[in-house]
């Protein structure tokens, strides 16, 4: 778009306002209506799906293995330093249960299981004592809760203590090693006392498979309530309680965050614009681009997920950006201050008389004469900023991820949207409204431009004028300097993802002490997941991995491989660790051992075949599987995978991790095992399962995003340049005016690292908003340099104008962008806290870059080619 274009533009929307003003809102009354007729699901981060062998994998186990789907919940009771072992703790137990069964509605979630834990091992063992005293014979009937409460209730504290010591006898038939999955790890074996123990609810739920759970997630919640009541130290946790806990914390977080925000945006804005008017105007831009936003997304039926909360962030930070050069642009115009525009080149045939240049509305400028002028000079860095992002964060449309396709599309539509409110609807309609103002009202919309004359904020900018004139060397190599040295933290920041870093945390005291419905509730979650983690073998969601074996399954090698998997499992490793220092894997070789114990058939069948007294068979394998699948199909193809012609395809291994553990060093440990399994045996091994997977998305999803930055890197940089050579036949200014905005985004990365905060998916998505509005910001800033330079009489003249006037807007813009998204950093939930941090960062990086950094490069190109001419 050349100076000529613009200008014909510009006039073209200011005598057609009151049209465009209604085409725009029609244009946006349609695109508003695939927010209702289109269809969005909701998708999560974790579930994007790439191909890779350890999805493969998972698919080959769902698809022959009886895969457990059900929902589970834990509660834990604990008593730091004392005991929940007793006979009261244990009948509190069984008093819970008995009121969750009581209760139809939380009754109804339940499984066949139900709720199980140590107090119901000690009760069964109780009832049975009794029916052995009573009969003279033991009966092995399951007994009822309230049977367990009646028998413990009968018992002094010293005979359920020494009821408790023959049940965690490691020996004893029923409980013993089996009772210590409700332990924590560090559970001495035999002792009666713990200062812990965990409780499992098994629930269902009849909800779709492409629905959450809603109403066993709700069970957990008043499953919660009641364990509070009874218990002075215990919590429950399952992905009902943690969908809980996040959304209360979101919903806190902005309630104490909206109104600070609001204060701050609209405070900084009022500083800004000093005007009533500019400011709704500006709001009302941003509530159409919002608008087109939703409707884009229901239109093309864009799933909402995690990746895409950085686009309505970016659009937010661009309308102010653009709001703000459009008007402050207009007043520099009516102000008198303003020059056309255009060369003698670009004007062609057309008289630029001192009329054009100061309008025809009386005074400097009117309203239309004024924004004519001053969207002209504009409108060309309005442009090239929309394509350079927008075709820039389209480029990630080459993602295999669909996710991070759609994250490119409604990024794209957005930026256009954006084009469309503040470069045609925002400057028709502030010459609607300005007009009525002064000729019905008699009011003056001239105002002066934020960062002109002799205010406070002139002189800050003028400083940055005087730096670029006299050490612009100093302040590239001082910003080369840091960017290598952010270049260099990025290579140590953490790139984990991790799931329990999304859970919320406790409100600092100030938050509490604030009144009524501002102060938040309180949050344990974060360390309830973690006690957990460190504690428990868990159940659930996120709690286990799997090894599918494959090939010559029936080899004793591979058997003993299976075997001693557990002895490669270190002692920093996410796996869990029983007590008694066994790592919990279960596979074929603790079936085998299992049902000998319980079973005289198999016991016998493995003594015939097991030659080493090792506990396995070592003969006939193939042979003693079959033996197992007679006495207990059920357990036997949890492990195994027979097929129809009796062949043993594939064996696999359930291996117990920590759930509040990142994902990526999950998968890595899971991988070492299977790793051990492959090298003393005859098979091949494959680490798969929920956090396998999930690492595996994370690591493509992050690849594919710092592909996207450079892709989006090199095509604004071939935008840019292609359009400073047909503007300008200047081949430099596209490398200049994309160095800025390197140099914030290695800035960007060294602050991450410096205060610990990951580059994963979520954060690698929310850096881009350092590229978006790092190419606007220094777009806007080159292109009024040019315009400048080319009008005025020396360099500093022209470096005057465009830092004071262009830098007076980004001023502005970067100061309501940062303060309204860096408070949400303090947000209750993490990622609310990163995003506020990462974006606030981003924005300052940009400003304080294309304000140092790039009138400096323009400073030392100009000199340069003075030299040479």
């Amino acid at each position: 778009m050349s100076g000529r274009i613009a200008a014909r533009y510009a006039d073209w929307i200011v005598s057609h306002s009151r049209l465009v003003v209604v085409l725009v809102l029609l244009l946006t009354a349609v695109v508003a209506a695939g927010a209702a007729i289109g269809e969005s699901e909701d998708g999560e981060i974790g579930q994007f799906e790439t191909d890779s062998e350890e999805t493969a994998a998972l698919e080959e186990i769902e698809a022959t293995y009886g895969t457990d789907e059900g929902i589970v919940a834990q509660i834990v009771v604990r008593d730091e330093g004392g005991d929940v072992l007793t006979r009261e703790s244990l009948l509190e137990g069984l008093r819970l249960q008995q009121e969750i069964s009581e209760d139809e509605d939380l009754n109804a979630t339940l499984d066949e299981q139900g709720v199980v834990g140590l107090e119901n091992v000690v009760g069964t063992a109780a009832v049975f004592e009794d029916r052995a005293a009573a009969n003279g014979q033991p009966e092995t009937s399951e007994p009822t809760l309230e049977e367990q409460i009646d028998a413990l209730e009968s018992r002094s504290e010293a005979e359920v203590e020494e009821l408790l010591a023959d049940v965690l006898d490691p020996d004893a038939e029923r409980g013993g090693e089996d009772a210590y999955e409700f332990l924590p790890t560090g559970y001495e074996p035999g002792s009666t006392e713990a200062e812990s123990r965990i409780t499992f609810v098994f629930q269902v739920d009849d909800s779709g498979p492409d629905e959450d759970p809603r109403v066993a997630y709700d069970a957990q919640v008043e499953i919660a309530e009641r364990v509070d009541q009874r218990f002075e130290d215990a919590f429950v946790f399952g992905q009902g309680i943690a969908d809980e806990a996040s959304s209360n914390a979101v919903g806190d977080s902005f309630a104490i965050i909206t109104p600070v925000a609001l204060v701050l945006v609209l405070g900084v804005l009022a500083i800004t614009y000093r005007d009533v008017v500019d400011v709704l105007v500006g709001v009302f831009g941003i509530a159409v681009v919002m608008v087109w936003l939703a409707g884009v997304q229901g239109w093309l039926e864009i799933p909402s997920s995690q990746l895409l909360i950085a686009v309505p962030f970016l659009l937010i930070g661009l309308s102010i950006d653009y709001a703000l050069h459009v008007v402050m642009r207009y007043r520099e115009a009516r102000a008198g201050e303003l020059e056309d525009g255009r060369t003698p080149t670009e004007a062609g045939g057309d008289e630029v008389t001192a009329e054009t240049r100061r309008g025809t509305d009386g005074g400097k400028n009117g309203t239309r004469s004024g924004m004519r002028l001053g969207l002209a000079g504009v409108v060309l860095a309005l442009a090239a900023a929309t394509v350079s992002t927008g075709v820039g964060f389209l480029s990630n449309v080459v993602s295999p991820l669909p996710a991070i396709r759609d994250f490119a599309i409604l990024s794209a539509g957005g930026i256009l949207a954006t084009f469309v409110a503040f470069a045609v609807l925002v400057p028709a309609l502030k010459v609607e409204v300005d007009t009525v103002l002064e000729t019905r009202f008699g009011r003056d919309r001239a105002k002066p431009p934020f960062g002109t004359g002799t205010s406070v904020v002139n002189r800050t900018l003028s400083r940055f004028v005087t730096l670029a004139r006299r050490a612009p060397v100093a302040v590239v190599l001082v910003a080369l300097v840091l960017a290598v040295g952010g270049a260099y933290g990025a290579t140590t920041i953490d790139t984990e993802f991790n799931q329990a870093d999304f859970l919320p945390e406790d409100a600092p005291e100030w938050a509490k002490s604030l009144p009524g419905p501002l102060a938040p509730g309180t949050y344990t979650i974060s360390d309830d997941v973690a006690y957990l983690g460190e504690n428990f073998a868990e159940r659930g969601e996120g709690s286990q991995t799997q090894i599918l074996i494959r090939e010559d399954v029936t080899d004793p090698e591979a058997l003993r491989a299976m075997a001693d998997a557990a002895a490669s499992v270190g002692e920093d490793s996410t796996i869990i660790v029983r007590p008694g220092g066994e790592a919990a894997i279960d596979g074929p070789p603790t079936v085998i051992r299992e049902l000998a114990a319980e079973n005289e058939t198999v016991a016998a069948a493995l003594e015939e075949r097991d030659t080493t007294d090792d506990g396995l068979p070592n003969e006939d394998v193939a042979g003693f599987y079959d033996v197992l699948f007679e006495a207990d199909s059920e357990r036997a193809s949890d492990v195994l995978y027979r097929t129809d012609d009796g062949e043993y395809e594939s064996a696999r291994l359930l291996v117990s991790v920590q759930g509040d553990a990142a994902a990526q060093t999950v998968a890595d440990d899971t991988r070492d095992v299977a790793t051990s399994i492959e090298s003393a045996g005859p098979v091949t091994a494959v680490a798969t399962g929920g956090p396998v997977t999930t690492a595996v998305v994370q690591d493509a999803l992050l690849e594919t995003l710092v592909q996207a930055f450079v892709i989006t890197l090199v095509v604004i940089l071939v935008f840019l340049t292609a359009l400073y050579w047909v503007r300008h036949r200047a081949l430099s200014l596209g490398a200049i005016t994309l160095m800025p905005v390197v140099a914030a985004l290695a800035w960007l990365l060294g602050a991450m690292a410096v205060l610990g905060l990951p580059f994963n998916s979520e954060t690698a998505v929310i850096t881009s908003l350092a590229i978006g509005l790092g190419v606007d910001y220094s777009i806007h800033v080159g292109e009024r340099f040019i315009a400048e330079n080319e009008s005025r009489e020396s360099l500093e003249d022209a470096l005057a104008a465009t830092v004071t006037g262009t830098g007076g807007a980004l001023l502005g813009s970067a100061a309501t962008t940062a303060a309204g998204f860096g408070v949400l950093a303090l947000a209750l939930a993490p990622p609310l806290q990163r995003f506020g941090l990462v974006t606030g960062m981003s924005i300052i990086f940009a400003f304080v870059a294309c304000l140092t950094v790039l009138p400096c490069l323009l400073v030392l190109r100009e000199r340069v080619l003075a030299r040479m001419g």
